[in-house]
């Protein structure tokens, strides 16, 4: 259904995945990879947003690296040196690309990202302001020197977190939902219970994968994305 694009990147070139509806327009919705990179996996995330009626692209931030689901090791190599200024101008020009296509609907797209994508779905939302409507952070969040000024954070924001995570745990989700919501943020974190980290993932890196528990977060995230897009 999709095809992979280039995209102007603050004066240079980025690639990724672009999926398109039945209908041929949408709502635009940028996807944000988890460590492994711009897997086939995250590829079928586009797919199935295009589906459900929305026009996602999927930024590639490791620039054509990829690590299987058998080489954690490189996964992490590969996210501990991604340079971070890259891909923040990767993301943003992913999103001026949405907001440029005929195919979208709407002055303001929404992002939807896992694990590390997670996390940069809401430093994303952050530095960006009024052009992200709606943000979809699947188990990971910024916190410590990782997290960014949240006073433009203007999206609304739908968490999707896991009960055992040890790397994004259900504390830290807690405490960072009190303080937004503190600070006037529309933000909801969902904590799925009996969840490990990774539940959504169908390729079950982690043997955590949770059927049921990726369902629920699935039509709660569209039917986010459709109220707030």
């Amino acid at each position: 259904m999709g095809e992979r694009v280039s995209f102007p990147s603050n004066g240079a070139q980025a690639d990724g995945y672009l999926a398109r509806p039945p209908s041929g327009s949408g709502p635009g919705v940028m996807v944000i990879q988890e460590w492994w990179g711009l897997v086939p996996q995250i590829e079928r995330v586009c797919d199935r947003l295009a589906d459900a009626g929305f026009v996602a692209l999927a930024p590639d931030l490791y620039h054509g690296e990829i690590a299987q689901h058998t080489e954690m090791d490189k996964a992490g190599q590969l996210m501990s040196s991604l340079p971070m200024d890259r891909a923040a101008r990767d993301m943003a020009g992913a999103v001026d690309h949405l907001l440029g296509l005929d195919a979208v609907r709407g002055e303001r797209v929404g992002v939807v990202g896992f694990c590390m994508g997670g996390m940069l779905t809401l430093v994303v939302a952050a530095q960006l302001g009024d052009k992200i409507g709606a943000a979809v952070p699947y188990y990971g969040y910024p916190s410590g020197d990782d997290a960014p000024d949240w006073s433009n954070l203007s999206a609304a924001v739908l968490g999707h977190m896991a009960e055992n995570d040890s790397f994004f745990g259900p504390e830290g989700a807690r405490a960072l939902e009190a303080q937004l919501r503190g600070m006037g943020k529309d933000v909801t974190f969902v904590i799925h219970p009996g969840t490990g980290h990774a539940f959504a993932n169908e390729d079950n890196a982690l043997g955590t994968y949770d059927p049921e528990a990726t369902r629920r977060a699935w039509d709660q995230t569209v039917e986010f994305l459709r109220a707030h897009l």
